[in-house]
């Protein structure tokens, strides 16, 4: 099976906390803790006790490891789980020179630490 993404996926969890943004791009309308399902260089997967909206706007604050990444980003999907809570999917819409590298430098060791599945 051909892999259509352009950056890898890496399946991960981790706490994040997240503010979804009003239209008007100023305070946050409702905030939480979710957890991390995956996440790429372009997008992440996370999973929260409230569902989004797709083009929902969001602030997301990942810890990875002592590091803390925060990244804006726009819900492409939602969907419901088993167990009553919701994932989404977001692109990221924008993201610091200093997070973006911290989340490649976790994305490549977690890379290389994995087997390869191409088996």
């Amino acid at each position: 099976m051909n892999e259509k993404r352009k950056y890898s996926r890496v399946d991960s969890i981790y706490l994040l906390n997240y503010e979804h943004i009003d239209k008007n791009n100023n305070d946050s309308v409702t905030q939480g803790m979710g957890r991390t399902i995956n996440v790429s260089e372009s997008g992440i997967m996370l999973e929260t006790h409230i569902p989004f909206n797709e083009n929902d706007i969001v602030k997301v604050v990942v810890g990875l490891k002592e590091d803390m990444v925060t990244i804006r980003g726009k819900v492409v999907f939602n969907r419901p789980t088993q167990t009553g809570r919701f994932q989404s999917g977001i692109e990221f819409l924008s993201i610091d020179d200093s997070s973006l590298k911290t989340l490649r430098r976790y994305i490549n060791a977690f890379n290389a630490m994995s087997p390869s599945s191409d088996t």
